[in-house]
Parts: C-alpha cells; structure tokens; sequence
C-alpha cells in the first residue's frame, strides 16, 4: 500500500443535472476493507444507469460510493484481509457497485474476472452486459437452443452482447433498433431478423417470421406500450424479462393474454442485489462466457472511448443514442 498515492482524480457529480454537471474532483484514494480489491483503473465502462444516476434518477445503493461508473478493468494495486485468488499485478475486471469513474476503484473480489488475453478497453465493457444478459436471458428467461429471443434495442451494449450470447447458444436472434444502420450491425453480429421499429411493427414481423407461433424470450429495456406488444409478440409459454424503461413503467395492458398464453413476465436489476448474487453470477459467467470472450467468438462492440475527464462527453454521446455498441472511458 505505502507506493499508492493519497489522492487520484474522479469523476463527480456537481449536482442532478445535464451531462456537464460531470466534473473532474481530486478524491482521497480509497482503501480496500474485508473481502475487496482495489484496482488501478486502465477503463471503464458507460452505461445507462450511469446517466440515471448524473440525473439524480437512480441513487446508488447504502454505502456505495457516490462517484459514477459500474464496471472497471486494470490492475490490482492492493488487496484486502484474506483474499487469496488474488495478487497485486494481476489484470483484472469487475462489476462495481460505483465508484468505476476514477484512477482507483474498490472492487469486490468475488465480483471479479480475469480479463486473460483481452485488452483493457474491451474488458471494461465486459462485466455489466454479460452479467445483465446471462442472468436475464438464459437464467431469468431460460432460453434455450433453437428457441427464438427478440431484444428491444439490439445496437445497445446490452443488445450486441444478447445477440452473440444468443447466437453461440444455438438460438434464433430478432431485435428491434431504430435505424437502417444500427439493423446492418445487429445483423452483422449475428441476428437473424433486424426490425426498424420507427417504420416497421415488430409484433407483425415476429409472427410472420415465426408462423405466427411468436417469440419465446423477450428482453426489453423500453417499457410503456411495449409491454402490451411484447405480450401479443409472445409465444405460448413466452418469457418477457424487463430490465429497464426507457419508455415507462407505466402502461395499460391487456393482461388476458398472460393466461392465454401462459406467459412469464419477470424482471431485474442488478446494482441492487445481494454480494452473494452477484458472485454467484460471476461465476456462472467465468464458466459460459469468458471461454468464448477469449476465444474471440464473443467481442464487445466498442463504438468510442474517452479520456476520463471528458467523461460529459461520453454521457452526452451516449443520451444521443447515435453510438452502436458501448462507450468506455480510459484512464
């Protein structure tokens, strides 16, 4: 610990607002307690929730740290009390409760992978999409091979990795996305069906492309009027996971068709669950995904990286939704 310096540079919060309330402040270097790591952060990821959080939306969970950032990659620089799969040096990545925008991040070590051959940029937008997507669709919507998954916003980060994931798993892919582009590079990953939902209904087009059986997994990030669709887009059995609302999270929907069809909708969030979860999810991932990770049959799509100070930048950028991919900051 005596090399480390006292102080490093984070990302603050100057107040809920609009992405230049995003400001660079000088923060005490902290220190890891039982069961943590601390890393030296080379990336770190953007995500949505980071957005919700800068506006004052989604307050991070008690004792979490107030400094944005969900995911990080780098190198141990210290380790807490009895950690024993770890050793300073190593290159790791995690999924943080916060604290990810800055030069040290706490980490807990049973939330952490090896990142092996991967770089660092493409590490940092590893944890948060492939603990979201393996939980949501194949433990939460349990699917299966030759079953078909739709995802509502392919191009996002969260799509991209829902449609490799999917794909090596032996599953038909239909997303929906908002423009011609972003259809071409979800097809391009691997997806069988491409629907531009501004010009195209994506209920008609999964059941014609279905025989009009419907799809079995849905995973939907927008809410609202989607949530009645997504219950007429649903195959008998059909499984909806929510796992945020872009829309809303309010909606007037037809519930009949959920005894109709027998139908599953659940739902999660994962800044909010329980260490134990989320370990129990590392896991499970370090055994399905990271083998493909390394393999290179499964790659984050970076669409841009930024210097950690213009890190308003990357949240206006990412507000725009012009990117294809994900957003990582580097350090």
């Amino acid at each position: 610990m005596s090399t480390l310096p006292t102080q490093m540079t984070a990302i603050g919060i100057r107040t809920p607002g609009g992405p230049e309330v995003l400001v660079p402040e000088e923060r005490p270097v902290p220190k890891p307690g039982e069961g943590e790591i601390l890393i030296r952060v080379r990336a770190a990821g953007v995500n949505r929730p980071d957005v919700m959080q800068r506006k004052g939306l989604y307050p991070p969970p008690p004792g979490a740290s107030d400094i944005p950032g969900l995911e990080v990659s780098g190198e141990i620089a210290a380790l807490g009390p009895a950690i024993k799969r770890w050793k300073e040096g190593d290159r790791v990545m995690a999924l943080v409760s916060g604290g990810g925008y800055a030069e040290y991040c706490l980490a807990v070590a049973t939330h952490t992978l090896a990142v092996s051959t991967l770089p660092f940029i493409d590490a940092a937008a590893v944890p948060e999409t492939t603990f979201t997507v393996w939980h949501n669709v194949f433990e939460r919507g349990g699917l299966k091979e030759d079953e078909t998954l739709l995802v509502h916003g392919g191009s996002s980060g969260i799509g991209t990795t829902a449609i490799q994931l999917a794909k090596q798993f032996g599953a038909k892919v239909f997303v929906t996305a908002g423009s011609e582009d972003k259809c071409e590079a979800c097809r391009k990953l691997g997806a069988d069906l491409a629907i531009n939902y501004k010009t195209e209904d994506f209920v008609a087009v999964c059941k014609a492309a279905t025989d009009g059986k419907g799809v079995d997994v849905i995973l939907d990030m927008v809410g609202g009027d989607y949530i009645g669709r997504n219950y007429e887009a649903a195959a008998v059995e059909g499984r909806i996971v929510q796992i945020a609302f872009q829309g809303s999270a309010k909606a007037e929907v037809n519930f009949m068709r959920l005894m109709l069809k027998r139908l599953h909708h659940t739902g999660s969030t994962l800044r909010s669950r329980s260490n134990a979860d989320k370990g129990a999810i590392a896991r499970t991932v370090e055994d399905r995904v990271l083998p493909l990770l390394a393999a290179g049959k499964v790659k984050p799509v970076i669409y841009k990286t930024f210097p950690l100070r213009e890190a308003a930048a990357a949240h206006a950028l990412m507000e725009s939704s012009a990117h294809i991919g994900k957003i990582v900051l580097t350090v």
